[in-house]
């Protein structure tokens, strides 16, 4: 969920996906980085975007060591966009990672060896679009009182129609890139996306 509370904020899309198995989540972090800023995403704690370098989105870390020497771990990412140049609307994409029994280990593919993970991830992924973010209008003495209706009324077709389902296709687009790096079975056609890395998950259905 949000990181800091959205005065204005309208839930575009929601989902989350589940793998539990043999695969790197040093290297699931590494792509999910690259995927976000490819795709123009950001910190929501700085006002400038992810190609400066401040990509330091990651708002909680809490690991807690289990006595077979598991570890439980969970992850927040909270990030944010500008769609475009303007100072009224954006974008929010927040990430979960809950890790479940996570574990170290090894495995050998094609003669060399890699060290990876064993146990579950559950990434949970909420997008919403926000507007007035500058609280220009909310503060206004005078346009505080048509906040409301602008989104509602003057702006509703390019604020709940056009940017919302822009905003629910790249979280989906998200979610597709997610399945295909963890080699997830799919049973409706989607575009297909090249990871940036090579995919360290070894699912047991999937024949190397």
């Amino acid at each position: 969920m949000p990181f800091q509370k959205l005065q204005n904020g309208v839930k575009a899309a929601q989902f989350r996906v589940k793998f539990k198995d043999i695969f790197s989540m040093k290297l699931l972090y590494t792509d999910l980085r690259y995927w976000l800023k490819d795709n123009g995403w950001f910190s929501v704690d700085c006002d400038e975007k992810i190609e400066s370098g401040k990509d330091h989105w990651e708002t909680m870390y809490l690991e807690r060591g289990l006595p077979d020497g598991a570890v439980e771990r969970w992850v927040f990412w909270r990030t944010q966009k500008m769609p475009v140049a303007n100072s009224y609307y954006k974008w929010h994409l927040d990430i979960d990672f809950h890790n479940v029994k996570l574990t170290e280990t090894e495995v050998m593919r094609e003669g060399k060896k890699f060290k990876v993970n064993k146990g579950e991830v559950e990434v949970k992924v909420w997008a919403f679009l926000e507007f007035d973010y500058q609280g220009q209008w909310s503060n206004h003495p005078i346009l505080k009182f048509f906040n409301k209706m602008f989104p509602n009324r003057i702006f509703k077709k390019e604020m709940y129609e056009d940017h919302k389902k822009e905003l629910y296709r790249e979280a989906y687009n998200l979610q597709n890139h997610l399945k295909r790096w963890m080699k997830i079975r799919r049973f409706l056609p989607y575009e297909e996306i090249t990871p940036f890395h090579p995919s360290r998950a070894y699912p047991k259905w999937k024949k190397e």
